[in-house]
């Protein structure tokens, strides 16, 4: 009798181990993750194979791909696993995107940069007032403070003028506000969809797969797009001080034409209807910049922006400057930094000193000891909290938008992203980062040495957690 009990309990725990073991050989790209999951699922009786059905299977990027099936009625193959990218770094900064993504540059588009909300929510709120025909938002955040319902006031007033007007908000997004902002707008006539809102009935648990785009259309001629959400946090209001710091921009061309397509492939998830694009791109504008869009989507399988992001920096010649608040690179990541050091490239980071997100910055001290060996130059910028996402390559090459370098924002976020060809965006920005650099603690690797022994074990368990943060 004890003998049967024990193999039946043996074959309870070999079934699920079996299959958990078939599923990571076939579906774990990481070798690393899936020799530590087998070892789980093997040696961890019952626990191992449970463990890796709630937490090791990838269900945002199987539930997206079967989102996108449903809604757009045709079978799903990523356009990116379909292209090849053998030998890329022998290819410049401009095709990179293009062997990426499949799209050329687009020529003729006008830039202009803001900083903080001081800058750019009036020009915002100009561009919304001044609208003819259709106003597409797309917001992580949108705060039902001051800032906030002045933006909502100022598309309520464009729907009254008879004004189309769609906006789409992050299920999880929106929880940022007490008061939340999808019941005003709805209650102001203001067409309102919520990107995957977690909910009970019909059930839909999942916390991830959020929309963490920041994207303002105007008719097809002017599209704002960048890191910033829309509250009083940015801008230095008259009893409170500015929280949080941003940099945000303005695209006036007919890079306009392809943002539409990102909000209406987004509308089309949140709202199960569609959108009509009845409006031509824009003209060129004279002397013009170079763009393209890259959409980061966690159904994709090859992870556009990071792979963008390793291949540019692999690319670099002189420099690579980067300005993210929360940085979590991947292994591939950092060694581009390493290896682009190496060749003898300035590499400068910029971080906050105090990230909002405390267990962030716990979780990468580790990684920068290796980044700090090998002459990366690593900076600590003073408060406010720095929200800003910047990468800008040598002289002419920059991508801003709203992914930030972890594994979050490239993986299991819906993100944008856009290259700028320019000589004067680039110039500017990298004038931005000498400014915040010259105000900046510079970070050595015998500060990170001389942590205290509980707070380097402190850090080392936040940097095991780093995948899921």
């Amino acid at each position: 009798m004890d003998i049967v009990y024990i193999f039946l309990l043996i074959l309870l725990h070999a079934g699920p181990a079996a299959y958990s073991v078939f599923h990571i050989l076939l579906y774990k790209r990481d070798s690393r993750a899936a020799l530590g999951w087998i070892m789980s699922c093997l040696f961890i009786p019952y626990g191992g194979p449970i463990a890796y059905f709630f937490f090791g299977v990838n269900r945002v990027r199987s539930r997206a791909t079967s989102i996108k099936r449903r809604l757009f009625k045709i079978p799903f193959e990523s356009g990116y696993a379909k292209r090849s990218i053998q030998h890329i770094n022998s290819y410049g900064l401009d095709s990179i995107g293009e062997r990426i993504t499949g799209t050329k540059l687009t020529p003729g588009n006008d830039v202009s940069i803001f900083h903080n909300g001081d800058e750019a929510y009036p020009a915002m709120l100009e561009a919304i007032k001044s609208a003819k025909k259709r106003i597409l938002l797309i917001t992580y955040i949108l705060k039902t403070d001051h800032t906030g319902n002045e933006f909502i006031d100022a598309l309520s007033e464009a729907v009254n003028r008879g004004i189309e007007v769609k906006v789409i908000i992050d299920g999880i997004g929106e929880w940022y506000s007490w008061k939340k902002p999808s019941k005003r707008l709805k209650a102001l006539g203001i067409e309102v969809a919520k990107f995957t809102p977690p909910r009970i009935l019909p059930p839909n648990i999942y916390i991830n797969m959020r929309n963490h785009r920041k994207l303002l259309i105007v008719d097809n001629t002017t599209a704002f797009a960048g890191g910033m959400n829309i509250s009083d946090d940015h801008r230095q209001m008259p009893m409170q001080p500015r929280r949080i710091t941003d940099i945000h921009f303005s695209f006036n061309g007919p890079i306009v034409k392809d943002l539409i397509g990102i909000f209406y492939d987004d509308w089309l998830i949140a709202s199960q209807s569609k959108m009509d694009c009845p409006f031509p791109a824009a003209e060129p504008q004279p002397d013009g910049y170079h763009c393209r869009v890259i959409p980061e989507d966690p159904d994709e399988a090859m992870d556009a922006l990071s792979l963008t992001l390793q291949s540019v920096i692999s690319a670099a010649k002189n420099t690579v400057d980067i300005m993210t608040p929360y940085f979590i690179p991947s292994r591939e990541m950092i060694a581009s930094l390493q290896s682009a050091s190496m060749r003898g490239v300035r590499v400068r980071i910029v971080l906050p000193a105090k990230n909002n997100l405390i267990y962030i910055h716990w979780a990468n001290r580790n990684m920068l000891t290796e980044l700090l060996l090998w002459n990366v130059e690593i900076f600590y910028q003073p408060a406010p909290f720095c929200h800003s996402k910047l990468l800008c390559i040598d002289d002419h090459y920059a991508l801003v938008g709203s992914a930030n370098i972890d594994p979050r924002s490239l993986r299991l976020n819906y993100e944008l992203g856009v290259e700028i060809f320019s000589h004067t965006v680039n110039k500017e920005l990298t004038q931005h980062f000498d400014e915040i650099i010259a105000k900046s603690e510079a970070i050595s690797d015998k500060d990170l040495a001389n942590r205290s022994v509980p707070v380097r074990l402190r850090d080392s368990f936040m940097s095991l957690l780093s995948p899921y943060l």
